[in-house]
Parts: structure tokens; C-alpha cells; sequence
């Protein structure tokens, strides 16, 4: 994984209206890039509600929010009108962002192995460098603590 004071990979991926949406593009600006498992899970929508709540204190603080995960386009196009989400979300079909962030790794589930995205948080600075990397967050608490780091 990644850890704080090496440059964040940057890449291109399609946000919930199809565009491109490259982190580059925030050169000069904070970005809080989150990697969560699945749209419209207890978990992921908790954790996104979170972050909607939060999300004037953070555009406060000139800092955009990023979140990734495989889902397509168009399940987070529903994901973000069916709760309101102010902020982008990027699909990552290809695990391009995810592999190159170290959040694709196995986990465990009543005792079956898989591959999956862990839920991981990383703030990065204006300059494109991982500030904080916050592994294994908690969807309820993810966004305040970030709040109060920045």
C-alpha cells in the first residue's frame, strides 16, 4: 500500500455522468480520495451519507472528495440521486485506481476468501502527494475524522 509522502498515482476514470475525471485535474487543490467496496450497501451508503453531511465543511476548506469503486457509471449515477451525493464518484471497472492504491486485496467473510476493495481513505495535498492514509476506515466515523485531520 501506499503510505504518506509518495506521490498518489494519478488516473482517468469515467464519473457518474460518463466523464473523465483524471487526478491531475486537482493539482493545486486537497483532494479526500476514498475507496469503498459497492454502491447501495449498508456500509458504502453509510459511509457516502457521511461524507454528504460533511460535505460543506470540507468544500469550506477548498478540499474536494473523491470516491472509487468497480461499480459502473450508471449504478453510481443511481447511487449519488438516491442520496443526494454532492461529490464525484469515479468507476473503476478495471481496478486501474484501485490496484495502483493497494486496496485490492483478500478478505475474509464467514471464512470465505475473496478479492475485494478495502475500505480505505487517503488525503492527499495540493501537490499530489499522500498526505494521510487511513486503512480499514469505519463508514459511520470516516468523514468526520478526516474533517478534523484537514
Amino acid at each position: 500500500m501506499l503510505e504518506k509522502g509518495m506521490k498518489a498515482p494519478d488516473f482517468t476514470l469515467k464519473d457518474k455522468n460518463g466523464n473523465d475525471v483524471s487526478l491531475s485535474d486537482f493539482i493545486g487543490k486537497k483532494v479526500v480520495l476514498y475507496f469503498y467496496p459497492k454502491d447501495n450497501t449498508p456500509g458504502c451508503t453509510r459511509q457516502a451519507c457521511a461524507f454528504a453531511g460533511a460535505y460543506k465543511g470540507f468544500t469550506e476548506k477548498g478540499v474536494e472528495v473523491i470516491g472509487i469503486s468497480r461499480d459502473s457509471v450508471a449504478s453510481h449515477q443511481k447511487f449519488a440521486e438516491k442520496h443526494s451525493l454532492p461529490f464525484i464518484l469515479l468507476s473503476d471497472p478495471e481496478l486501474q485506481a484501485i490496484q495502483s492504491y493497494g486496496v485490492w486485496q483478500e478478505k475474509k467473510l464467514y471464512g470465505k476468501v475473496s478479492m475485494g476493495v478495502v475500505r480505505t481513505t487517503f488525503i492527499i495535498d495540493e501537490n499530489g502527494i499522500i498526505d494521510t492514509v487511513m486503512p480499514k476506515v469505519k463508514p459511520d466515523t470516516n468523514a468526520e475524522e478526516i474533517l478534523s485531520v484537514i
